[in-house]
């Protein structure tokens, strides 16, 4: 077990991690911006320095300096939470290079998933239900008509490399279509440095599902359920339900496997979150995206299940 970790975030999960790390005997650094000079998990860290000025990319998103403190004071580890660098794979390499271990997932599985149309691809090839339609970038308007016809309307543009919602672009006719190509490249390109989208059959009013899974690196994957998630604003969640009204136990059960399976696959290793869309009216269940990270919700997860996600990730990636 680690002796010392430092934690490369701020505010509530911070103190999340602190907590865990204190119970299982873990020192913590924290790091924080001149802005959160007085915040609560600055005072309950065992060490604590000051990385930058207030704005983010000045501070907890200087990865050089957080690896060079992560030496200097002896931490063997580094908890990046969840935002700033917590699916930065370059980051992930930096700290392999430095002998510094990442608590999360390795490189190549952020890659991998962070790249939604890979991530597509790889799930297809190994026989996950995926949304149909596209598997690479969508290059022009008439290739996107195309697409349109073979799967049908309605459908969503979505950017590759995207999330939050960013750039999504429902579509239900030619014309929506023809406008929302243009309009999802432009917010794509500023939201995330690359113009690229895609377009996927868009279900019809969804339950929104995600299994919470914990991967070793002995190739060993277990789910903790499932949360439901489908009540949202602008695509982002609002409330969380563990478990899930809308799955019984052999969907339940099916829906765990699948969820196992993509992490496999992926080459997962940590606290992920795999999410799927549920269709009623098809009684099927959709491979969506995998969340490479520990997720803002996981304390529904931990209400229900008694589980430490936090602890879990800690022990795993200290090798237990």
């Amino acid at each position: 077990m680690f002796k010392k970790i430092l934690i490369a975030n701020r505010g509530e999960i911070a103190v999340r991690v602190i907590r865990a790390a204190k119970e299982l005997g873990i020192k913590t650094v924290a790091v924080y911006s001149e802005a959160d000079a007085n915040a609560l998990f600055v005072y309950l860290a065992d060490e604590a320095y000051c990385i930058g000025p207030g704005p983010a990319k000045l501070s907890y998103l200087q990865m050089d300096k957080l690896i060079e403190l992560a030496k200097k004071t002896g931490a063997e580890a580094i908890h990046p939470g969840y935002g700033f660098l917590a699916e930065n794979a370059e980051f992930v390499r930096k700290c392999d290079e430095n002998g510094i271990v990442f608590i999360g997932p390795p490189a190549k599985a952020q890659e991998l998933l962070g790249d939604k149309l890979g991530a597509r691809r790889t799930m297809k090839e190994a026989g996950i239900p995926i949304v149909p339609g596209a598997l690479d970038p969508i290059e022009d308007e008439k290739e996107a008509m195309s697409f349109a016809k073979d799967i049908g309307f309605p459908v969503i543009v979505k950017p590759v490399g995207g999330g939050g919602g960013i750039g999504m672009q429902v579509c239900r006719t030619t014309d929506e279509l023809a406008k929302a190509i243009k309009t999802a490249q432009t917010l794509s390109a500023s939201a995330f440095g690359r113009a690229d989208v895609y377009i996927e059959k868009y279900v019809e009013k969804p339950r929104h599902v995600e299994v919470q899974i914990l991967a070793d690196s002995k190739g060993n994957v277990i789910h903790l359920g499932e949360r439901e998630c489908s009540i949202q604003r602008r695509h982002q969640k609002l409330i969380e339900i563990h478990p899930s009204p809308v799955v019984d136990n052999e969907t339940r059960k099916r829906i765990g496997e699948i969820a196992c399976k993509a992490a496999k696959v992926a080459g997962y290793v940590n606290a992920g979150t795999v999410e799927m869309l549920y269709s009623p009216k098809d009684n099927a269940f959709y491979f969506l995206e995998v969340n490479a990270r520990i997720q803002v919700e996981h304390p529904v997860t931990e209400l229900v299940t008694g589980v430490d996600i936090v602890k879990e990730g800690i022990k795993i990636a200290a090798g237990e």
